[in-house]
């Protein structure tokens, strides 16, 4: 598990701005993530990081770098996922967010259905695609 990926290439031109720009807006959704209660933080900056690191490596540095979610960052990229505490939380989360959002809308059946899809479509990642970290490292 220490190999390291090799290194996105560095776009250039007007595709190295959109991967600085959506860098920018990934950055801006987990900061708001850090105060708005049901919006994750981490997944936002890990899609930064990965946009940053196309466009702009000193930002990725600078995510890869802080104190709290850096270290996730890092061990999401090298593969080892995350802790199975963190993944019930995760999915706990979710399900909670998603089903108070539904629950208080007034618009028609078809919103509550899309934000129940995307509840799910959620769970089913954190769930069964990223890994659980005592897994990978054999510790179960």
């Amino acid at each position: 598990m220490d190999e390291q990926q090799p290194a996105p290439r560095l776009a250039r031109g007007l595709a190295r701005w959109l991967w600085f720009m959506a860098g920018l807006v990934a950055l801006a959704l987990g900061g708001l993530g850090v105060v708005v209660p049901g919006l994750p933080t981490t997944i936002f900056l890990i899609v930064a990081a990965g946009c940053f690191a196309r466009s702009y490596p000193r930002l990725e540095q600078w995510i890869l770098n802080l104190p709290g979610v850096g270290p996730s960052i890092r061990d999401y990229r090298a593969g080892l996922g995350m802790p199975r505490r963190a993944k019930v939380w995760a999915i706990s989360m979710i399900i909670a967010t998603c089903g108070l959002s539904a629950s208080l809308l007034i618009d028609p059946l078809g919103i509550r259905l899309l934000v129940g899809a995307v509840g799910a479509v959620g769970v089913w990642f954190v769930g069964w695609r990223v890994p659980t970290r005592e897994s990978v490292l054999g510790s179960d």
